[in-house]
């Protein structure tokens, strides 16, 4: 059975956000949520963080920079979060659809990839290939061999982890795709924004919000992506055909 608890991330002394998460790279959920979350820009503005075990749950304790800590505070944001949930408790309409910048010279996918993507994170299940009960989010390359994937019993936590990992590996963002097992929603597409990746690949479908925001932020969402099929809902430009199609389709 998949495992949860109570994870509380607290920032200079003050706890800011608490989630029900699974226990397992929660330093790679620290500095994700940090980044996607706005908290941070670069995780050279965490000074110290240490993971905190109690009979309650676990606390992820992190001390900011003075900027940042400054910044924060700023900003008081407080959240309990239950699984699966990515908006709770921001303090204002505006934050909820917030718009990121445009990325920045993303890189594409041939619709051969889309289904490399999918395929490799499938694999890479290893905590939902015994339990069932996880999600998954993974960064596809084209041209590496191995995918960076983490697991959660929620799917933002999923993505967050993922954040966390590239940003330790000093992997831009740019260079791929985020790939997901589950659906799209408008806090995937902004938290995708922030690790600065321009293509979404999804085996689930995407809400409209969603759609709206990737179509400002400038992100490619691709969908039901099961198999050699999916559909993309923004930006398509982004997804050319292989080489085998282009062949065929002139053909």
């Amino acid at each position: 059975m998949a495992e949860e608890c109570p994870v509380a991330l607290v920032y200079d002394g003050t706890t800011a956000a608490v989630l029900m998460a699974s226990p397992g790279d929660l330093t790679d959920l620290a500095l994700g949520f940090s980044l996607t979350e706005g908290i941070i820009t670069d995780i050279g503005e965490i000074e110290e963080l240490t993971v905190v075990p109690s009979a309650d749950g676990i606390e992820l304790r992190l001390w900011l920079r003075p900027n940042a800590g400054r910044l924060l505070k700023q900003r008081r944001r407080h959240l309990v979060g239950p699984t699966g949930c990515g908006l709770c408790g921001i303090e204002s309409l505006h934050e909820a659809r917030r718009i990121a910048p445009p990325v920045e010279r993303p890189t594409g996918l041939t619709s051969e990839q889309v289904s490399s993507a999918i395929a490799a994170l499938s694999e890479s299940q290893i905590l939902n290939h015994v339990t069932r009960a996880t999600h998954a989010a993974g960064f596809f390359e084209p041209g590496s061999r191995i995918m960076i994937v983490r697991e959660d019993v929620g799917r933002h936590n999923a993505l967050d982890k993922l954040a966390g990992a590239l940003a330790r590996e000093g992997t831009s963002g740019r260079a791929g795709a985020v790939v997901l097992t589950s659906r799209i929603s408008v806090e995937m597409v902004q938290k995708t924004a922030a690790i600065g990746a321009g293509v979404i690949v999804a085996m689930s479908a995407p809400t409209a919000l969603a759609v709206r925001t990737a179509e400002a932020s400038g992100i490619t969402l691709v969908g039901v992506a099961r198999g050699n099929e999916f559909e993309i809902f923004s930006h398509p430009a982004r997804v050319s055909m292989s080489e085998a199609e282009a062949d065929a389709a002139s053909g």
